[in-house]
């Protein structure tokens, strides 16, 4: 349907209902008997040449194992108590070729790997296994001949999710990457109602009780039986797109509880997957436990996000969000800015368990950092939205303006180095201002949009590129996970995929701790890759209170098109194609009528709309021109918007 300019310009405000998400399944969680192994020979059927050790476990005290020899397994039965579609996943290492960790429905083979050799444990999942109610799941591990021998741990069963968005692309390595990035990351999601371990970590491998999990996902270290507020930030978006709109709402919820006044409203650094208990490792008391500044704000930046992916007026209702917002961008930053008072939230330059200025915990003694002035500054911009979605207009403005006036302070005197040219990056206890290479500390800043567009900023993301390949590069694979995320912002689209293609490239590389096996078995890797493809690469940024979506190309030099499709936003889903930088097609797969913002880099005198030219429109969007047009779409229609 032809649409006039002025039909363009509709705005939808009507609120949406909840969005897809992972559930599991009304007749309870697929619940695997002694998963870990540690009640020995529990809920298995061993054959000869295979057993229980305690020799070399991945977690716990105790593994399964298997000699070599084809005829060797170790298998377990389960009845599905309702129809789903499941993930299965395992921890294994083997001394040569030849074995295979396998699923079986009603004695059938449904999913198998063939596993390679790797003496280092790595994460193995059958994806995409589908059970009816009353079918019987057989997990099956068989060793191989000769040197195929086998040991295997800490087996997980994770819910199929109803979102399952499709990638394709004139260039199959994007396309690769992003199924083995959604793959991967459903596998980390816990059914709710399935028992598990708590407190698990390095020193009590064992941990100190059990108690029912929460819908909840794996964010942070494998070897630990808790989610970190800072990854999840870092995972929201990739968790929502993959259809787990509910888990995140439910531990981003869990984080703001436990910002108390007793906390001085930083909220805990670790949550073990029931919700509810904090992780031990992380926390001794109410005043000893480890916090980090950006943290505090991140999360509240991320409950914007996760807003405008979903609708969902709770994230503005539920009084627990809503007073967590207030917290972070008030009383935490007047409880935490005494050494230096400039309203900008302070760390004590201790340590991590006395309150860390900057994620980089390098040990520099920091009061104030980039990364976090950076997070506060995206914290007011996201409580003013929030709070104006709550028809608060007043505190709106309010935040608003503290936001500019944070970003004006930050440009023209937290950030300068008088007589320098440098760009400060934190400074310390003892009021010096540090410049140069800061690792989060540096690159939040372009990331958070704080350092003002022009050529300093320019000059910053080249010295961050530089530094990230230099001698004082990252040893963490999960640090280079923000690198696509600073550069898309940007739209140095070339340099963001470099950092993509490099962090999938490292996922069989071992990580730098060796009790978390291989860089792709970090949680964070394989769900930043599925945002940065749908909101770096697609630049996707929905708005689906308000019925929109914006859409902009970010494809590199090398990639001629790429589409997604069943991208879930608000109570339906949809899917965009881009051809280059020149056109741009939208579809409203399902749900009510969208208005789609098409975003083109640059500016242009003419669009066409559906074959229709009409002028362009033009819009400065991060210290870039745009040329924009507005196209309402109803469900199951596509437009298409061009250059010229």
């Amino acid at each position: 349907m032809k649409t006039s300019l002025l039909a363009l310009a509709v705005l939808l405000s009507a609120a949406l209902v909840d969005p897809a998400h992972a559930t599991t399944p009304s007749g309870g969680p697929l619940a695997v008997v002694n998963p870990g192994f540690e009640q020995e020979t529990t809920g298995w059927t061993f054959t000869r040449g295979t057993g229980v050790a305690t020799n070399r476990p991945h977690g716990g005290t105790r593994l399964v194992y298997l000699d070599d020899g084809a005829d060797k397994s170790v298998s377990q039965d389960v009845t599905a108590p309702s129809a789903g579609r499941y993930s299965i996943s395992a921890w294994i290492s083997t001394g040569g070729p030849g074995g295979s960790f396998s699923a079986q429905v009603d004695g059938s083979t449904v999913r198998t790997i063939a596993l390679p050799t790797g003496s280092t444990y790595a994460r193995f999942t059958l994806s995409d296994v589908e059970l009816s109610a009353g079918q019987v799941l057989r997990i099956v591990f068989r060793s191989g001949d000769g040197t195929g021998w086998v040991n295997a741990d800490d087996v997980m069963v994770s819910p199929g999710s109803s979102a399952r968005p499709a990638v394709t692309s004139s260039d199959p390595s994007v396309t690769a990457m992003f199924d083995w990035a959604a793959d991967k990351a459903r596998s980390w999601v816990h059914q709710a109602g399935v028992t598990g371990p708590l407190n698990v970590d390095e020193r009590q491998p064992a941990g100190t009780g059990e108690a029912p999990y929460a819908g909840t996902y794996w964010a942070g270290y494998a070897h630990r039986s808790g989610y970190y507020s800072r990854d999840f930030a870092h995972q929201l978006a990739g968790a929502h797109i993959l259809g787990l709109a509910e888990e995140n709402k439910t531990m981003l919820r869990s984080f703001a509880a436990t910002a108390t006044a007793e906390h001085t409203f930083y909220p805990v650094w670790a949550l073990n997957f029931d919700a509810v208990t904090n992780l031990s490792i992380d926390y001794r008391s109410p005043t000893n436990f480890v916090r980090e500044v950006p943290a505090t704000f991140e999360l509240v930046e991320k409950a914007d996000q996760a807003f405008r992916w979903t609708g969902d007026r709770s994230y503005v209702e539920d009084p627990v969000l809503w007073d967590y917002y207030r917290h972070a961008v008030g009383e935490f930053v007047t409880l935490h800015d005494d050494a230096a008072p400039n309203g900008v939230a302070e760390g004590t330059g201790r340590g991590i368990f006395a309150g860390a200025a900057s994620y980089n915990e390098d040990g520099e003694p920091l009061v104030e950092a980039g990364d976090g002035i950076g997070a506060q500054y995206q914290a007011l911009l996201a409580a003013s939205r929030l709070a104006s979605a709550r028809g608060e207009t007043g505190l709106s403005g309010d935040y608003a303006a503290k936001a500019k006036a944070l970003r004006k302070y930050f440009n023209e005197i937290w950030s300068v180095k008088a007589g320098s040219g440098q760009v400060v990056r934190a400074y310390t206890t003892d009021g010096r201002p540090l410049t140069g290479w800061g690792k989060e500390n540096s690159w939040f800043m372009p990331m958070k949009g704080i350092i003002e567009p022009g050529r300093r900023n320019d000059d910053y993301l080249d010295f961050i590129d530089r530094q990230a390949e230099g001698p004082q590069r990252p040893a963490n694979i999960e640090a280079y996970t923000y690198l696509p995320d600073t550069f898309f912002r940007h739209n140095r689209n070339d340099t963001a995929w470099k950092w993509m293609r490099y962090v999938y490239d490292q996922r069989n590389a071992a990580h730098v701790s060796g009790r978390q096996g291989l860089n792709g078995d970090y949680p964070e890797v394989s769900f930043t890759l599925v945002s940065q493809t749908v909101e770096g690469l697609m630049g996707i940024q929905p708005d689906a209170s308000r019925h929109t979506v914006a859409t902009q190309s970010r494809l590199p030099s090398d990639i001629g098109w790429l589409a997604v499709r069943g991208v879930p936003v608000g109570e339906g889903t949809i899917s965009v194609r881009h051809d280059g930088h020149t056109s741009s097609t939208f579809t409203n797969d399902t749900g009510g009528t969208q208005v789609w913002e098409a975003r083109f880099t640059g500016r242009h005198r003419w669009l066409s709309i559906d074959g229709v030219r009409v002028p362009g429109a033009t819009r400065m969007i991060d210290g870039a021109a745009c040329t924009v047009a507005l196209v309402p779409v109803a469900q199951g229609r596509s437009s298409t918007v061009s250059i010229g």
